[in-house]
């Protein structure tokens, strides 16, 4: 393949948009295809097609998670061919991929084919600063989706991963009194440790209450319908699992909670740090690829 483009990227949120930006500033020249806002630049082709995308290019950015129903690729286009069947027929192995939670198809294609991939949420560094901005997302939700401060707050975090880290302390800062509740001792020890009140599953029911915020972190079902009937009618739930989130929704909506599943934060909050914090590990990639 002699490629047209350094680098084509397909479909995703406003990350995308700004990792064209970055590339075209370092001197690459870019492809587009269905990412949401078209790019004018000399350096930068949108193209009409996902097969035209991929023979005129040799690196390809997938969006992050590449895709949510494992059906089609992540975008605001309703493309025909904006699917993973499509992707995987199209792909060669003269490709670079990347991209954000890639499906098991994806990966079984690079393999078969020997094409090297890279999953960028698998990546530490990427992770951690990305639970700045869903920390940052999370709080800009709650503050949005309540009538009271967080200040003097009551709030409960559960799960305490990277982005769970972040959030609880962040809200400390802000001067809410955070709870931890979290599956392992290890987890509760950390929580501890960095002075938070901790309490184990186990226990729930007894803290939900008196909470006025939860913020839930754990992909699985935490909020069930008994631990639901437990919580102030007046909480509010802020869910950034990933989907379908932790929460029974469908039983949330019947006794009238406001909670709100929130997902794609570094997206919408801050598209362009996230960016930038993604492409740079990407050309460091492709530069190590190619020494």
């Amino acid at each position: 393949m002699i490629p047209k483009y350094d680098i084509g990227i397909v479909g995703g949120d406003n990350r995308q948009v700004y990792m064209v930006h970055y590339f075209l500033s370092k001197g690459y020249s870019v492809g587009t295809y269905e990412i949401p806002t078209p790019i004018t630049h000399e350096y930068c082709t949108v193209l009409s097609s996902l097969g035209e995308l991929f023979s005129g290019s040799s690196v390809l950015v997938f969006p992050i998670p590449v895709s949510r129903d494992q059906v089609r690729i992540n975008a605001a286009s309703t493309a025909e061919d904006l699917t993973l069947a499509e992707a995987v027929k199209l792909l060669s192995k003269d490709h670079l991929l990347f991209g954000g939670i890639l499906p098991p198809q994806i990966t079984k294609a690079c393999e078969e084919k020997g094409i090297y991939y890279y999953d960028l949420m698998k990546d530490e560094r990427i992770t951690i600063l990305n639970a700045i901005a869903t920390a940052e997302g999370s709080i800009m939700e709650a503050i949005a989706a309540s009538d009271i401060n967080l200040h003097a707050s009551k709030c409960l975090v559960l799960g305490y991963g990277r982005c769970a880290k972040v959030l609880a302390a962040k809200l400390k800062a802000l001067d809410s009194h955070v709870l931890v509740a979290a599956r392992s001792a290890e987890a509760l020890a950390s929580a501890e440790a960095a002075g938070l009140s901790t309490v184990a599953f186990p226990y729930l029911k007894c803290i939900l209450p008196s909470c006025d915020y939860i913020f839930n972190t754990v992909p699985s079902p935490i909020l069930t319908h008994d631990c639901l009937d437990y919580v102030n009618k007046q909480v509010c739930i802020i869910d950034i699992a990933s989907a379908p989130g932790g929460l029974d929704y469908s039983y949330a909506e019947k006794l009238h909670l406001n909670a709100k599943l929130c997902l794609g934060l570094p997206g919408k909050v801050a598209p362009k740090t996230s960016a930038d914090i993604l492409a740079t590990t990407i050309l460091t990639m492709i530069k190590e690829r190619s020494d």
